[in-house]
């Protein structure tokens, strides 16, 4: 009688479980959150801030003509990070103040700066955090600069989700990303996929509280 009620708490205890991790990990997606997701729609990244053209930061359309040739035409994510950030009256580093090679590793040093939390920007740790705040509708990003100097770090934006705990124990948040392939919903750990040792230790999270007039 005693191993058959072990067996059924167990048993029991296991479907909860899995009950749990299919449940969405990180809390509703707010008002706020849902603005942000409409935001990310309108900005459609996955035809602006495309990689191997010279763009314009703000608007991610291409203002240079294909005989253009230079280091600031590789790929866009610190440009369309900063982008978002304008579109919520969020100040992160961007041009002019940094021209946009090497920009996110630049922006990853500067949020740690003064400068950076003055504007506002904290940094915060775990996965879970990063996509509650998201949901709640907080500017969140994940960065990595480059240890090498004179290679591209990357930064995504993380847009509010409402994936599993399971699903975020394996492969972080969901982003939006401009990349070599542009993604409007991405999983954190595949977007950093081209730089080998940034996931999961080398990268940082960061996050501000987005102004109710954006």
């Amino acid at each position: 009688m005693l191993r058959r009620t072990l067996l059924i708490l167990l048993a029991s205890s296991a479907l909860a479980g899995r009950a749990f991790a299919d449940e969405p990990c990180c809390g509703p997606i707010t008002p706020a959150g849902a603005r942000l997701v409409t935001l990310f729609g309108s900005m459609d990244v996955e035809h602006h801030w495309l990689a191997h053209q010279h763009v314009d930061w703000e608007t991610g359309i291409q203002d240079r003509g294909p005989d253009y040739v230079g280091h600031d035409m590789a790929t866009h994510c610190s440009a369309f990070s900063a982008a978002v950030g304008k579109n919520l009256n969020v100040y992160m580093l961007r041009p002019p103040e940094h021209p946009m090679t090497l920009l996110a590793s630049a922006q990853t040093a500067w949020f740690d700066t003064d400068a950076g939390r003055t504007a506002g920007w904290r940094e915060i740790t775990g996965w879970q955090n990063a996509q509650s705040l998201a949901n709640q509708g907080q500017l969140v990003v994940i960065s990595y600069a480059s240890p090498n100097p004179h290679k591209p770090g990357h930064i995504v934006v993380v847009r509010p989700s409402l994936k599993t705990a399971a699903l975020l124990a394996v492969e972080g948040p969901d982003v939006i990303q401009a990349a070599t392939h542009n993604r409007a919903d991405y999983p954190a750990a595949k977007s950093f996929n081209a730089h080998p040792g940034a996931w999961p230790s080398g990268v940082k999270i960061f996050a501000h509280t987005v102004p109710p007039a954006a």
